[in-house]
Protein backbone atom coordinates (compact mmCIF):
# COMPACT_ATOMS: atom_id res chain seq x y z
CA UNK A 1 0.00 0.00 0.00
CA UNK A 2 1.46 3.36 -1.04
CA UNK A 3 0.79 6.93 0.11
CA UNK A 4 -2.01 7.52 -2.43
CA UNK A 5 -3.85 4.42 -1.24
CA UNK A 6 -3.50 5.67 2.35
CA UNK A 7 -4.81 9.11 1.33
CA UNK A 8 -7.90 7.61 -0.33
CA UNK A 9 -8.60 5.20 2.51
CA UNK A 10 -8.12 7.98 5.07
CA UNK A 11 -10.67 10.06 3.17
CA UNK A 12 -13.10 7.13 3.13
CA UNK A 13 -12.63 6.51 6.86
CA UNK A 14 -13.09 10.18 7.75
CA UNK A 15 -16.43 10.32 5.93
CA UNK A 16 -17.78 6.86 6.64
CA UNK A 17 -17.00 6.73 10.38
CA UNK A 18 -19.68 9.30 11.18
CA UNK A 19 -22.13 8.68 8.38
CA UNK A 20 -24.22 5.54 9.04
CA UNK A 21 -22.69 3.60 6.13
CA UNK A 22 -19.95 1.56 7.89
CA UNK A 23 -16.37 2.78 7.72
CA UNK A 24 -14.89 -0.73 8.05
CA UNK A 25 -17.14 -1.96 5.23
CA UNK A 26 -16.17 0.92 2.95
CA UNK A 27 -12.48 0.46 3.72
CA UNK A 28 -12.89 -3.15 2.55
CA UNK A 29 -14.77 -2.02 -0.56
CA UNK A 30 -12.11 0.51 -1.53
CA UNK A 31 -9.27 -1.91 -0.84
CA UNK A 32 -10.92 -4.23 -3.35
CA UNK A 33 -11.38 -1.40 -5.89
CA UNK A 34 -7.76 -0.23 -5.48
CA UNK A 35 -6.45 -3.79 -5.67
CA UNK A 36 -4.73 -3.59 -2.28
CA UNK A 37 -3.72 -7.09 -1.21
CA UNK A 38 -1.98 -7.10 2.15
CA UNK A 39 -2.01 -9.53 5.12
CA UNK A 40 -4.91 -9.37 7.57
CA UNK A 41 -2.65 -8.13 10.37
CA UNK A 42 -1.66 -5.12 8.27
CA UNK A 43 -5.30 -4.49 7.29
CA UNK A 44 -6.25 -4.37 10.96
CA UNK A 45 -3.26 -2.20 11.83
CA UNK A 46 -4.17 0.44 9.26
CA UNK A 47 -7.87 0.30 10.18
CA UNK A 48 -7.09 0.82 13.87
CA UNK A 49 -4.85 3.80 13.10
CA UNK A 50 -7.45 5.59 10.94
CA UNK A 51 -10.22 4.76 13.43
CA UNK A 52 -8.08 6.38 16.12
CA UNK A 53 -7.83 9.45 13.88
CA UNK A 54 -11.60 9.81 13.70
CA UNK A 55 -11.85 9.33 17.46
CA UNK A 56 -9.51 12.33 17.77
CA UNK A 57 -11.88 14.21 15.43
CA UNK A 58 -14.73 13.44 17.83
CA UNK A 59 -12.75 14.85 20.75
CA UNK A 60 -11.97 18.05 18.80
CA UNK A 61 -15.53 18.67 17.60
CA UNK A 62 -17.12 17.79 20.95
CA UNK A 63 -14.31 19.36 22.98
CA UNK A 64 -16.45 21.62 25.23
CA UNK A 65 -18.64 18.66 26.17
CA UNK A 66 -15.68 16.25 26.37
CA UNK A 67 -13.61 18.57 28.60
CA UNK A 68 -16.54 19.19 30.93
CA UNK A 69 -17.21 15.45 31.24
CA UNK A 70 -13.55 14.76 32.03
CA UNK A 71 -13.40 17.48 34.69
CA UNK A 72 -16.54 16.17 36.35
CA UNK A 73 -15.48 12.51 36.22
CA UNK A 74 -11.89 12.87 37.39
CA UNK A 75 -12.84 15.22 40.23
CA UNK A 76 -15.66 12.87 41.36
CA UNK A 77 -18.29 15.61 41.39
CA UNK A 78 -21.10 13.05 41.38
CA UNK A 79 -23.22 15.32 39.18
CA UNK A 80 -25.12 14.48 35.98
CA UNK A 81 -21.93 14.68 33.89
CA UNK A 82 -20.11 12.27 36.21
CA UNK A 83 -22.90 9.72 35.81
CA UNK A 84 -22.98 10.36 32.04
CA UNK A 85 -19.35 9.20 31.84
CA UNK A 86 -20.25 6.20 34.00
CA UNK A 87 -22.96 5.32 31.47
CA UNK A 88 -20.36 5.53 28.70
CA UNK A 89 -18.20 3.10 30.67
CA UNK A 90 -21.20 0.76 31.02
CA UNK A 91 -21.72 0.94 27.24
CA UNK A 92 -18.12 -0.23 26.74
CA UNK A 93 -18.65 -3.48 28.66
CA UNK A 94 -20.15 -5.50 25.75
CA UNK A 95 -17.48 -4.50 23.23
CA UNK A 96 -14.82 -5.17 25.88
CA UNK A 97 -16.15 -8.71 26.30
CA UNK A 98 -16.11 -9.21 22.53
CA UNK A 99 -12.55 -7.86 22.34
CA UNK A 100 -11.25 -10.14 25.10
CA UNK A 101 -13.05 -13.39 24.30
CA UNK A 102 -13.93 -13.20 20.59
CA UNK A 103 -11.11 -11.08 19.10
CA UNK A 104 -9.73 -13.79 16.80
CA UNK A 105 -13.21 -14.76 15.62
CA UNK A 106 -14.10 -11.15 14.74
CA UNK A 107 -10.78 -10.50 13.01
CA UNK A 108 -11.44 -13.48 10.74
CA UNK A 109 -14.16 -11.42 9.01
CA UNK A 110 -11.71 -8.70 7.90
CA UNK A 111 -9.98 -8.93 4.54
CA UNK A 112 -12.11 -11.89 3.41
CA UNK A 113 -14.00 -10.28 0.54
CA UNK A 114 -17.23 -8.36 0.17
CA UNK A 115 -19.89 -10.96 0.96
CA UNK A 116 -20.05 -10.21 4.69
CA UNK A 117 -19.80 -6.48 3.91
CA UNK A 118 -22.77 -6.64 1.54
CA UNK A 119 -24.96 -8.56 3.99
CA UNK A 120 -24.11 -6.24 6.88
CA UNK A 121 -24.76 -3.10 4.81
CA UNK A 122 -28.25 -4.39 4.07
CA UNK A 123 -28.78 -5.08 7.79
CA UNK A 124 -27.64 -1.51 8.50
CA UNK A 125 -30.23 -0.25 6.01
CA UNK A 126 -32.98 -2.22 7.77
CA UNK A 127 -32.00 -0.78 11.17
CA UNK A 128 -31.96 2.79 9.84
CA UNK A 129 -35.36 2.30 8.20
CA UNK A 130 -36.93 0.94 11.40
CA UNK A 131 -35.44 3.83 13.39
CA UNK A 132 -36.77 6.37 10.89
CA UNK A 133 -40.35 5.13 10.94
CA UNK A 134 -40.41 4.55 14.70
CA UNK A 135 -39.41 8.20 15.11
CA UNK A 136 -42.58 9.56 13.49
CA UNK A 137 -45.83 10.65 15.03
CA UNK A 138 -49.13 9.10 13.97
CA UNK A 139 -49.69 12.21 11.86
CA UNK A 140 -46.56 11.38 9.90
CA UNK A 141 -44.53 14.30 11.27
CA UNK A 142 -41.04 13.76 12.68
CA UNK A 143 -40.73 13.83 16.46
CA UNK A 144 -38.53 16.80 17.53
CA UNK A 145 -34.91 15.90 18.22
CA UNK A 146 -35.18 16.86 21.90
CA UNK A 147 -38.25 14.71 22.55
CA UNK A 148 -37.94 11.33 24.19
CA UNK A 149 -36.05 10.29 27.31
CA UNK A 150 -32.49 10.83 28.44
CA UNK A 151 -30.20 7.82 28.15
CA UNK A 152 -30.69 5.50 31.15
CA UNK A 153 -28.27 2.93 32.55
CA UNK A 154 -30.13 0.14 30.76
CA UNK A 155 -30.21 2.17 27.53
CA UNK A 156 -26.44 2.64 27.77
CA UNK A 157 -25.91 -1.11 28.06
CA UNK A 158 -28.30 -1.89 25.20
CA UNK A 159 -26.58 0.67 22.95
CA UNK A 160 -23.27 -0.86 24.03
CA UNK A 161 -24.51 -4.28 22.89
CA UNK A 162 -25.33 -2.72 19.52
CA UNK A 163 -21.78 -1.35 19.34
CA UNK A 164 -20.37 -4.80 20.11
CA UNK A 165 -22.35 -6.37 17.25
CA UNK A 166 -21.27 -3.55 14.92
CA UNK A 167 -17.62 -4.65 14.97
CA UNK A 168 -18.49 -6.67 11.85
CA UNK A 169 -17.34 -4.99 8.61
CA UNK A 170 -20.34 -3.46 6.83
CA UNK A 171 -22.46 -3.05 9.95
CA UNK A 172 -22.26 0.68 10.66
CA UNK A 173 -21.26 1.41 14.25
CA UNK A 174 -22.73 4.90 14.30
CA UNK A 175 -25.80 3.80 12.36
CA UNK A 176 -26.40 0.78 14.60
CA UNK A 177 -25.92 2.61 17.90
CA UNK A 178 -27.90 5.70 16.90
CA UNK A 179 -30.72 3.61 15.41
CA UNK A 180 -30.81 1.47 18.58
CA UNK A 181 -31.02 4.57 20.77
CA UNK A 182 -33.87 5.98 18.69
CA UNK A 183 -35.73 2.65 18.67
CA UNK A 184 -35.69 2.39 22.47
CA UNK A 185 -36.98 5.96 22.81
CA UNK A 186 -33.93 8.14 23.52
CA UNK A 187 -33.62 11.73 22.34
CA UNK A 188 -32.04 11.98 18.89
CA UNK A 189 -29.89 14.98 19.79
CA UNK A 190 -28.52 13.10 22.83
CA UNK A 191 -27.99 9.66 21.33
CA UNK A 192 -25.77 10.97 18.50
CA UNK A 193 -23.30 12.57 20.90
CA UNK A 194 -23.39 9.49 23.13
CA UNK A 195 -22.72 7.27 20.11
CA UNK A 196 -19.66 9.27 19.10
CA UNK A 197 -18.27 9.52 22.64
CA UNK A 198 -18.75 5.86 23.58
CA UNK A 199 -16.28 4.66 20.94
CA UNK A 200 -13.38 6.72 22.31
CA UNK A 201 -12.27 4.29 25.02
CA UNK A 202 -12.23 0.99 23.03
CA UNK A 203 -10.72 2.49 19.86
CA UNK A 204 -7.98 4.51 21.58
CA UNK A 205 -7.17 1.57 23.83
CA UNK A 206 -6.68 -0.73 20.87
CA UNK A 207 -4.79 1.98 18.97
CA UNK A 208 -2.32 2.45 21.83
CA UNK A 209 -1.63 -1.29 21.88
CA UNK A 210 -1.14 -1.24 18.12
CA UNK A 211 1.27 1.72 18.29
CA UNK A 212 3.25 -0.14 20.98
CA UNK A 213 3.57 -3.16 18.68
CA UNK A 214 4.48 -0.89 15.74
CA UNK A 215 7.27 0.79 17.69
CA UNK A 216 8.69 -2.56 18.83
CA UNK A 217 8.69 -4.01 15.29
CA UNK A 218 11.82 -3.34 13.18
CA UNK A 219 11.14 -1.08 10.17
CA UNK A 220 12.22 -3.76 7.68
CA UNK A 221 9.54 -6.12 9.04
CA UNK A 222 6.70 -3.62 8.70
CA UNK A 223 4.56 -4.21 5.59
CA UNK A 224 2.98 -0.74 5.97
CA UNK A 225 5.45 2.09 6.48
CA UNK A 226 5.01 4.68 9.26
CA UNK A 227 4.71 7.40 6.57
CA UNK A 228 1.74 5.63 4.95
CA UNK A 229 0.10 5.21 8.36
CA UNK A 230 0.70 8.90 9.13
CA UNK A 231 -0.90 10.01 5.84
CA UNK A 232 -3.93 7.84 6.53
CA UNK A 233 -4.20 9.19 10.07
CA UNK A 234 -3.97 12.88 9.11
CA UNK A 235 -6.43 12.54 6.22
CA UNK A 236 -8.98 10.65 8.34
CA UNK A 237 -8.64 13.22 11.13
CA UNK A 238 -9.18 16.30 8.94
CA UNK A 239 -12.09 14.82 6.97
CA UNK A 240 -13.55 13.34 10.16
CA UNK A 241 -13.81 16.78 11.80
CA UNK A 242 -16.06 18.01 8.99
CA UNK A 243 -18.08 14.77 8.81
CA UNK A 244 -18.71 14.72 12.58
CA UNK A 245 -20.30 18.19 12.56
CA UNK A 246 -22.37 17.27 9.50
CA UNK A 247 -23.64 14.04 11.03
CA UNK A 248 -24.69 15.69 14.30
CA UNK A 249 -26.91 18.05 12.29
CA UNK A 250 -28.30 15.22 10.15
CA UNK A 251 -29.36 13.18 13.18
CA UNK A 252 -31.18 16.17 14.68
CA UNK A 253 -33.09 16.63 11.41
CA UNK A 254 -33.96 12.92 11.14
CA UNK A 255 -32.41 12.43 7.70
CA UNK A 256 -30.93 8.96 8.26
CA UNK A 257 -33.41 7.13 6.01
CA UNK A 258 -31.57 8.34 2.90
CA UNK A 259 -28.49 6.47 4.07
CA UNK A 260 -30.61 3.32 4.31
CA UNK A 261 -31.24 3.56 0.57
CA UNK A 262 -27.52 4.01 -0.06
CA UNK A 263 -26.62 1.03 2.15
CA UNK A 264 -29.06 -1.24 0.30
CA UNK A 265 -27.60 -0.24 -3.06
CA UNK A 266 -24.00 -0.70 -1.89
CA UNK A 267 -24.87 -3.99 -0.20
CA UNK A 268 -26.36 -5.38 -3.42
CA UNK A 269 -23.36 -4.14 -5.43
CA UNK A 270 -20.99 -5.87 -2.98
CA UNK A 271 -22.86 -9.15 -3.23
CA UNK A 272 -22.93 -8.99 -7.04
CA UNK A 273 -19.25 -7.98 -7.19
CA UNK A 274 -18.26 -10.89 -4.98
Amino acid sequence: MDWLDALILGLVQGLAEYLPISSSGHLEIFRTILGIDIPKDDVLQFDIIVHAATVCSTIVILWPMFASLCRSFFTFKRDSEFYYVCKILVSCIPVGIVGVFFKDYVEAFFGDGLTIVGVCLIITAILLTFAHYSDRLASGRMIPANKGRDITWLDAFVIGCAQAVAVLPGLSRSGTTIATGILIGDKRDKVASFSFLMVIIPILGEALLDVKDLISTPAEQQATSPLVLAIGFITAFVVGCAACKWMLNLVKKGKLVWFAIYCVLMGVICLLWQ
